[in-house]
């Protein structure tokens, strides 16, 4: 911590100026949604077998932890009736 600068050879931590950034030049809109445009090409979209297959994973993944906390919260109110003799 001393290397980078945070300590002083004391231990004691020290506090570094804050340096005001520069202003940045603010684009038009025109601008912004060209450079999205161009973004968004450069994303690696998945093909339609691919969204299906994830889908389909997700929605068992969701009915397994649904199915397991219905579970859990079944055996503890059934525990939690015979101690507390509903």
């Amino acid at each position: 911590m001393r290397r980078m600068g945070a300590v002083n050879e004391q231990g004691a931590p020290v506090r570094q100026p804050v340096t005001p950034s520069q202003p940045r030049e603010r684009v038009g809109a025109v601008q912004y949604v060209r450079e999205v445009r161009d973004e968004m090409r450069k994303v690696s979209w998945p093909s339609w077998p691919e969204v299906r297959r994830y889908s389909i994973i997700v929605l068992i993944a969701v009915v397994v932890v649904t199915v397991y906390v219905f579970g859990l919260d079944a055996v503890f109110g059934i525990l939690s009736g015979w101690l507390y003799k509903d």
